[in-house]
C-alpha cells in the first residue's frame, strides 16, 4: 500500500516524528477541548480547569506555529517543487493538517491579548469554541484523509515499474 506524506511523516523516525507531530499537539488540544466543555457548561471562568485551558490554549497554538513553519520549509515547499505531491488525497491530508493549526494559533493570540482585546469573556468564549471545532474537523479530515492510499486516485510510485511481457509469469490458456 501506498502511503500519503503525511502518513510517512508520522511513520518515520518512530517514536520520534508521531510523539512530535501528533501525540505532543492532539494531547493539548484535547486538554484544551475538553476544558473548554467544561467550561461552557459551568460558566466558571477561574480556577484550576480555566487555568488549564488558558495555557492548553496559548502552548497547542505556539506549538503550531513551530509545526506550520518546519513542514512548511522543510516537506510543503521541497514537495510541490518537486511535484512530488501523491494524488490530492496527499495533499488534503497535509494541507488539512497544517490548516488545522490556524485555529489554535487564533487561541493563542487570544490567550496572550493580541486578538480580541475588546470581547468579553462571553464572546472569548465563543470565539475559542469555534476555533476548537474547526481544529477538530480539519484534524480529523487530515487523518481520515493522511490514512487513505494516494493509489486510489492512480498514485504509483517511482520505482513501481511495470514488468515487461518477457518477465512476466506465464499463464495457461486452454
Amino acid at each position: 500500500m501506498n502511503m500519503t506524506h503525511y502518513m510517512q511523516l508520522l511513520a518515520n523516525n518512530q517514536p520520534w516524528n508521531l510523539i512530535l507531530f501528533m501525540a505532543i499537539p492532539v494531547v493539548l488540544a484535547e486538554t484544551l477541548a475538553i476544558t473548554e466543555l467544561y467550561i461552557l457548561f459551568t460558566r466558571r471562568f477561574h480556577g484550576l480547569v480555566w487555568s488549564i485551558n488558558r495555557i492548553s490554549g496559548a502552548l497547542v497554538g505556539i506549538y503550531f506555529v513551530g509545526i506550520i513553519y518546519y513542514l512548511v520549509t522543510t516537506a510543503v515547499i521541497p514537495i510541490t517543487k518537486a511535484g512530488e505531491w501523491r494524488t490530492v488525497i496527499d495533499v488534503i491530508a497535509v494541507g488539512t493538517y497544517l490548516i488545522g493549526g490556524l485555529p489554535l494559533i487564533w487561541i493563542a493570540l487570544q490567550e496572550l491579548g493580541f486578538v480580541n482585546k475588546a470581547m468579553n469573556r462571553e464572546g472569548k468564549l465563543k470565539i475559542h469554541a469555534i476555533c476548537v471545532a474547526l481544529f477538530l474537523v480539519f484534524g480529523h479530515i487530515a487523518m481520515i484523509s493522511g490514512m487513505l492510499d494516494p493509489g486510489l486516485l492512480g498514485y504509483q510510485p517511482a520505482h513501481a515499474m511495470e514488468m515487461p511481457a518477457a518477465e512476466m509469469p506465464m499463464t495457461h490458456q486452454h
